[in-house]
């Protein structure tokens, strides 16, 4: 097993968390485009992507590196029926590292126990999403000041929504106070509500969008995901339970920041876009910055 891969957030100590974070401001005023020369980084997209997948291809050529892989599994052997371990073994034998996202669960972990090289987690199914939720850390230092005492709002669906999952994980290193809100259908799974209480912290489900809003410095919108749902019809009573518009802000706290891992479809009206609250875009461009981090801190480069 590659120790240096990052297959979930919980791979990491709140003292590793912190070095990340300290090593993504420095690549944001500090590019270094020889770090990663004569080295190869396989991006293996079996799920369709574009921050994710483009912001960490950025991060590979700022520092320098060469991309191999594959953006739709369709283009792939997988097509002619190749199984997922033969595919990482292959792959493991011509890059450095493998960047990959998987639709099945535990699908990193798998390829971590089979590869040659270090495998970083790019999103397996509903499980992980741990880029996403380092770069939201960083996003939230940036903005707050501190991870520490924060009353976080996490909106929309948290049963299937692997950037949340991530995130309570992380942010229970940093006695935060969670604001779980979704419809009934889609709360936190227990198995992270019992993480949250392991922890001693306070949190309060609810379904109130507007309840929420006053009470917390991040407001973490998500969207409902079409293609969680074997059911079509299942999405279709939960799809927009939650619209966030420009004068539900109006009470918020001064620091309050507007965060969404995107894409978004309707559950942040483009009204918000213009409010100084409104930080989401902010946050997916941290997303370079903190993969680069990511990169150095696994090739164990930095």
């Amino acid at each position: 097993m590659n120790n240096r891969s990052l297959i979930s957030i919980t791979d990491y100590s709140k003292e590793e968390l912190l070095e990340l974070i300290k090593l993504a401001d420095y690549f944001e005023h500090n590019p270094e485009p020889e770090l990663l020369k004569n080295k190869i980084i396989a991006t293996l997209f079996f799920e369709p992507s574009t921050r994710t997948r483009l912001s960490f291809e950025t991060a590979i050529q700022r520092l320098g590196g060469r991309i191999i892989g594959f953006t739709d599994a369709s283009t792939s052997s997988v097509q002619k029926g190749e199984s997922l371990r033969d595919t990482i073994t292959n792959v493991s034998l011509y890059a450095d590292l493998i960047v990959m996202r998987s639709p099945l669960e535990g699908a990193a972990r798998f390829a971590n126990e089979v590869s040659h090289v270090p495998i970083i987690n790019a999103g397996d199914g509903a499980n992980q999403h741990p880029t996403q939720c380092m770069l939201d850390l960083f996003s939230i230092m940036k903005t707050q000041g501190t991870l520490e005492n924060l009353n976080i709002a996490l909106v929309g669906d948290l049963k299937y929504g692997r950037t949340t999952h991530s995130l309570v994980q992380a942010m229970s290193n940093f006695n935060a106070t969670f604001f779980l809100v979704s419809p009934n259908e889609l709360r936190l799974p227990s198995s992270l509500i019992q993480s949250i209480k392991d922890a001693h912290l306070n949190y309060y489900e609810m379904t109130s969008l507007e309840e929420a809003i006053p009470l917390v410095d991040v407001l973490y919108m998500t969207r409902i995901q079409r293609e969680r749902f074997a059911d079509p019809l299942e999405y279709e009573k939960v799809k927009n339970s939650y619209v966030l518009k420009n004068y539900m802000l109006d009470n918020s706290k001064d620091n309050l920041k507007v965060m969404h891992p995107l894409p978004r479809v309707n559950e942040i009206s483009i009204d918000v876009d213009d409010n100084l609250k409104a930080y989401y875009f902010q946050q997916a461009l941290n997303g370079v910055f903190m993969r680069e981090a990511i990169l150095a801190h696994v090739l164990d480069l930095k």
